[in-house]
This record gives structure tokens, sequence and C-alpha cells, in this order.
């Protein structure tokens, strides 16, 4: 019985290990993932004009994940910008940022964004 149960355990364990790439919540774990190093590049670099770039790629990031990193993305994204606006940021500036989130979530390349001299690294 015990040898029974302790098989069935393996088989499920890799079960999951095997389809836990194409999992939702490890999806919209790994987005998240994707788009707080964006975040953090953002500030590292302190990069003037960076920011669209930046939004761009964490979105394109989190979208390849598949559709659990591509929800990351636009919660993340929506959440940041309704955020920044109640801030007294400018409405303009929101939805352009939006437009560099959509951008990227929708597959298309983040270094449309790019700024001249942003270092390799980003």
């Amino acid at each position: 019985m015990k040898m029974k149960l302790l098989l069935a355990g393996i088989v499920l364990v890799l079960i999951v290990e095997t389809n836990a790439k194409d999992w939702f919540p490890v999806e919209a774990a790994k987005g998240t993932r994707d788009m707080l190093r964006a975040y953090d590049d953002m500030k590292e670099a302190n990069w003037k004009n960076a920011d669209k770039y930046f939004h761009a790629r964490g979105n394109y990031d989190a979208a390849q994940r598949g559709e659990g990193g591509r929800w990351a993305a636009e919660v993340i994204s929506d959440a940041r910008e309704w955020l920044q606006e109640k801030m007294g940021r400018g409405a303009e500036d929101s939805a352009a940022d939006q437009r560099a989130n959509q951008w990227g979530r929708d597959g298309n390349d983040p270094n449309h964004f790019r700024p001249a001299g942003l270092p390799e690294q980003y």
C-alpha cells in the first residue's frame, strides 16, 4: 500500500512538473517577476526617456509566458497607471504608458521605444 501511494505521488509530481510551464498561476507568477525586473532595470538605468521602453519590455516579457503572464502584465500595468493618475500624474502621460504597455503585450518589439544610447544590458 505504501509503495503504491509513493508511486502515485511520484507520478503526480512528474505530471505537475511536466505541465507546470503551461499552468496559469505559474505563468502569472513568472510574468509578475518579468514586470518587476523591468521596473528594477528602469530604476537602475535611470535613463532619460526610457520609461516607455521598460513598460513595453516588461509587458512583452510577461506576455511571452502565456495567458497567465499576459494577465499579470495587464493587471500590474493598469494598477500602476491608475495609482499614478491618482497621485497627480497627467492622464496624457498615463495614456502614452498604456500604449507602450499594450505594444509589448501584443508581442511587438519593445525596442521600438528604446532611447538612443541606453546601455545594451537593458
